[in-house]
């Protein structure tokens, strides 16, 4: 297990090594050149999608509350947050980004209301609450190492945060993109190999018993009204929350052309099909390997029941490569998000304006640092994975989601519009945070506990931030900025640099 878990800490210092001459300045580090191909941009949005916080967090903590039904998340994370994602999303923002020289969201959304204001409350936002993010991927990652090889807590945190830095302060985007691949492929082939181990140890006892038992595991649990809400609140902000996130919309930015679109929406599905279909599956077993919960709580539900699978040394290694290569390439694209974001979008716009492109890389590298020491410092609080990625999700995406898609797709969305729908969505996804901090104890009739209903109040948060959007652009739209002419005078008239394509 240490050889081959040395072996992949190894090839990502390589890459990041082989990668630094492409990591000159801030923007390498950010959109590469801008080429990436269907097979490296599609492996690295789902790399970036699925990892410990999915395999560990969410598989166990679902399937221990709804059994089979656990897979639906998995389902909806392939479908809605993959096929449909980068249907709707994929080729404008392309198209939009790369015309018009835009590296980051925040600078998306200034250069379509005309707003400075609004780019650093995006960076406000993206940076601080992508820390939670983060430290639930530590959390996820540390929690089956420390079953399965023993080791304390911090050392799992410390070892995987050098590799994730050694990939972004070395090698920025490229690398991370040639890290992703290989990190997919490991994902890949790992996952299929758990589940035939799994299907095949004594507790499940092959496919038609397994089935047929968890089946009527899942019946004996008698889910009512509450759950079900519970389950569908998880399957639409795993699924869903992607289209606001900075790290996940990023993706679109430096794909090549139109046809690697085409190509990367059908071999994104397929790895999310596989990935987070066969991890939910796995985690739905659990109620097959446990009686009761562990003492130690729903984060150590897949860690043990690896553990008890019964599985050689060799490919427990592999399985641990598997999740380490998950994380680490979420990892590494949340910390570029947050450095390059904070870096590009505040220091250098507003703090040090003289700040030179090379400058502003070496800073980044400061930044990159400083995000993972907040992270480790956040991943040692005693609040569950779920809960943390839920917080995390639900705020970011609620204040995003609703005015980076209509501001592909609705000329009439103004600077007013984009701000009640920024603004809505994050007051109503950050109750469960506050009451987590502030108030564990607060409850609602019939849901429970507010600070576990960080998924509840994300979903909340999604529908109504476009729609706040909708409303206050009409209401206000002869008072506000509008950029109606947004598409005709900067978009739809500007050829593409490439060539690629002419119209969005």
């Amino acid at each position: 297990m240490y050889i081959v878990i040395a072996a992949y800490l190894v090839l990502m210092v390589v890459l990041g090594w082989l990668g630094r001459r492409s990591n000159s300045n801030i923007s390498e580090m950010t959109v590469g050149r801008r080429n990436a191909g269907a097979w490296m941009s599609a492996f690295s949005y789902g790399t970036a999608y699925f990892s410990a916080v999915m395999f560990i967090g969410y598989a166990g903590a679902t399937g221990w509350s709804y059994g089979l039904w656990g897979v639906l998340p998995g389902i909806g994370n392939a479908v809605f947050g993959s096929w449909l994602a980068w249907r709707v999303l994929a080729r404008r923002t392309r198209t939009v980004t790369r015309r018009l020289g835009i590296r980051s969201m925040p600078q998306f959304f200034e250069q379509r209301f005309g707003s400075k204001a609004i780019k650093q409350f995006c960076v406000a936002v993206i940076f601080l609450f992508l820390i939670p993010y983060s430290a639930s991927v530590y959390k996820g990652l540390t929690s089956v190492c420390t079953v399965l090889l023993g080791v304390d807590e911090r050392i799992c945190m410390i070892v995987i945060a050098l590799a994730a830095a050694a990939v972004i302060i070395l090698g920025g985007y490229m690398a991370a993109l040639r890290a992703d691949f290989l990190q997919g492929i490991v994902m890949l082939g790992g996952v299929l190999a758990l589940i035939f181990c799994v299907v095949r140890s004594r507790q499940v006892g092959g496919w038609q018993a397994g089935i047929q038992a968890i089946a009527q595991k899942t019946q004996d649990l008698h889910l009512g009204a509450a759950q079900h809400i519970a389950l569908w609140a998880t399957v639409l902000m795993t699924s869903f929350g992607t289209w606001g996130l900075p790290q996940m919309v990023h993706k679109y930015y430096g794909i090549k052309d139109d046809a690697q679109i085409r190509r990367g929406t059908v071999i994104s599905t397929v790895f999310a099909c596989v990935v987070a279909v066969g991890g939910y599956f796995i985690g739905s077993l659990s109620r097959l390997f446990f009686a009761e919960l562990p003492a130690e709580g729903q984060d150590y539900l897949v860690p043990n029941l690896l553990k008890m699978a019964g599985m050689p040394d060799v490919l427990l290694g592999v399985v641990l490569v598997l999740l380490i290569s998950a994380s680490v390439s979420t990892l590494a694209s949340i910390t570029l998000t947050a450095s390059t974001t904070l870096t590009m979008d505040l220091v250098q716009d507003r703090i040090w304006k003289k700040l030179s492109a090379k400058g502003a890389a070496v800073f980044n590298r400061v930044v990159v640092l400083a995000f993972i020491v907040l992270s480790y410092w956040i991943a040692n609080s005693d609040t569950p994975i779920l809960d943390m990625m839920s917080y995390s999700w639900g705020i970011i995406s609620g204040s995003f989601m609703g005015p980076y898609l209509l501001s592909l797709y609705d000329k009439k969305l103004n600077r007013a519009g984009a701000w009640a729908g920024m603004i809505g969505g994050f007051v109503i996804a950050l109750p469960p945070l506050v009451c987590r901090l502030f108030f564990p104890d607060a409850a609602l009739p019939f849901f429970g506990k507010v600070a576990g209903m960080g998924a509840h109040f994300a979903c909340l948060a999604m529908v109504l931030s476009p729609l706040l959007c909708l409303l206050v652009s009409r209401l206000c739209k002869r008072s506000a900025v509008g950029n109606e002419t947004f598409y005709q005078q900067t978009v739809l008239s500007m050829p593409d640099p490439t060539g690629a394509d002419q119209s969005v």
